[in-house]
């Protein structure tokens, strides 16, 4: 969603990006990266080289840009740095382990757990690559419409944006409860059935058909973050391994950082061949993958007070309010998924402009942000993130409610530090706000990639397998909520002030997680 987002909240206004474009709006044109700029655009302006424009910046930019040597140099060496990085956590967490630990760990793996392991990852890899193959031509695909005659409006564009985030709210919690009654298997494959109608709806002309794609893939959503997750625990407790929960979210969210980067390259090449339809037109072959791999490989299971025939006592929306409101931890861990999400979709929003201002502040306004190798970068700290939960959860033996609260108060402070940096503040002076805004940025990502498992841990422990895709869902309407609310108010905010919000969000994930962890040890006591 980079090129979307940030499309939409800025328009095409030369003051917040560094590359000022002409809208070219045929369906042809030569794609490089993970997320061009736009298919078919070209730079107004001839690009002058970065000694050039090196040498007319004056003070510490010019001699921050002579070190750097170029945005792309830079990103590409951080990228290696963080590769390193996590081969040294891996390298860590080997070294720690003894061979009597070893010797434990293997016989603990039993059958059961690498045979649920590879039923779920190997589904979950392949809606998820589905999912990554459509976001970085969000934009491009809508805007290489016409109707009636007139190209696709950059409002019109918005509304199909908001559609989505629309359906996912007002649909959550419905498809959650039909997941729970009906099965998480069923759940799982009406995902990519809704999904791949949304994708070859993204080939109509018509608006309708476009804007009833955006619905359909609208609820999709809330069954991707719902379903399958629901099947995995339910299925871990069928088979009573819930204590290799950690280890497998762990291992789902390391692998999807890697898909999402041969996803980004996957969607360029499907582009540069196909238009901008072609990446949608790929997902639906990883959609129907991952549907064949579940209607043969998973049993179905349901909420635990439903038989498989359907029988039972079926939860309702209401009943699952009740029991949310009954237990206050499964409030407090509600509000961390719903605060967390939203500042993650927040920053989504607000990344690429704050990168690419701190890059022309630095570089020179004509130089070009290189958007895939920044999300290259953030893909390999969301899997550092990953590791290091693998680590403490599993080597280390940490908690996972401590782990979690000491990363919500790194990710409150990285995102409070890049608000600070993408604004006029002099707090910062002391350090180059360049780097100060991507390190900042590089730690919160980290952060994303020790959450998901966490969350999915924490959700596996608290919340009932009776309401679970309804009361995961419930919790999607306050995020969608807050998300839309910024982006509607993004004129106003500015980049800072949104990322303000995150910060602000984050700090009362980070004060809810503490109260979990607090009302935890009391109990233990």
């Amino acid at each position: 969603l980079v090129c979307t987002i940030y499309h939409l909240s800025h328009g095409f206004s030369p003051s917040v990006g560094v590359l000022k474009v002409k809208p070219v709006l045929q369906k042809t044109g030569h794609h490089q990266g993970v997320f061009p700029v736009r298919l078919g655009m070209r730079p107004a302006h001839s690009a002058t080289s970065t000694a050039i424009q090196v040498a007319s910046l004056r003070g510490g930019a010019a001699a921050a840009a002579s070190a750097i040597g170029s945005p792309l140099k830079f990103f590409n060496s951080s990228l290696l740095g963080l590769f390193l990085a996590t081969v040294f956590v891996k390298a860590i967490a080997r070294s720690t382990v003894s061979s009597s630990d070893a010797d434990d760990s293997k016989v603990a793996k039993s059958k059961e757990v690498k045979s649920l392991q590879l039923k779920f990852l190997s589904v979950f890899w392949m809606l998820r690559c589905a999912d990554w193959l459509q976001g970085p031509y969000f934009y491009e695909v809508y805007a290489s419409k016409i109707f009636n005659g007139v190209p696709a409006s950059l409002s019109l564009i918005s509304r199909l944006f908001l559609t989505g985030f629309v359906a996912t709210a007002a649909f959550g919690p419905i498809v959650g409860r039909i997941a729970d009654t009906s099965g998480r298997k069923k759940g799982t494959l009406a995902f990519a059935i809704l999904y791949a109608i949304g994708a070859l709806s993204t080939k109509s002309p018509i608006l309708g058909i476009l804007l009833l794609g955006r619905v359909a893939s609208g609820i999709g959503t809330s069954l991707l973050f719902s379903a399958p997750e629901s099947w995995l625990v339910g299925e871990s407790q069928r088979l009573g391994v819930e204590d290799s929960l950690g280890e497998t979210f762990g291992l789902a969210y390391a692998g999807d950082s890697i898909v999402a980067i041969l996803a980004g390259q996957m969607a360029g090449l499907a582009a540069g061949m196909s238009g901008p339809t072609g990446p949608f037109q790929l997902s639906v072959g990883f959609l129907a993958i991952g549907a064949l791999l579940a209607a043969f490989m998973w049993k179905e299971n349901v909420a635990s007070n439903v038989d498989e025939s359907g029988n039972g006592e079926k939860p309702s929306i209401r009943d699952a309010m009740k029991v949310v409101a009954a237990d206050q931890k499964i409030m407090l861990v509600g509000a961390v998924q719903a605060l967390f999400e939203a500042a993650m979709y927040i920053f989504v929003l607000q990344w690429p402009p704050a990168i690419t201002a701190a890059i022309g502040k630095v570089f020179g306004s004509n130089v070009a942000t290189p958007y895939g190798t920044v999300f290259s970068c953030f893909m390999a700290s969301c899997l550092l993130g990953s590791s290091i939960f693998s680590h403490l959860t599993g080597k280390m033996k940490v908690a996972t409610e401590r782990g979690a609260t000491g990363m919500l108060a790194l990710a409150t402070v990285s995102m409070g530090l890049a608000s600070l940096a993408s604004s006029s503040s002099t707090l910062l002076n002391f350090v180059p706000k360049f780097a100060a805004l991507v390190g900042s940025f590089f730690v919160f990502e980290a952060c994303v990639g020790m959450y998901f498992p966490s969350i999915g841990t924490l959700r596996s422990k608290y919340v009932p397998d009776s309401h679970r895709g309804v009361i995961m869902n419930l919790f999607g309407i306050p995020l969608n909520v807050l998300v839309v609310t910024v982006f509607l108010s993004i004129k106003k905010l500015g980049v800072s002030g949104a990322l303000g919000c995150s910060t602000a969000a984050l700090s009362l994930a980070f004060a809810s997680l503490l109260r979990l962890q607090a009302m935890v040890k009391s109990e233990s006591a």
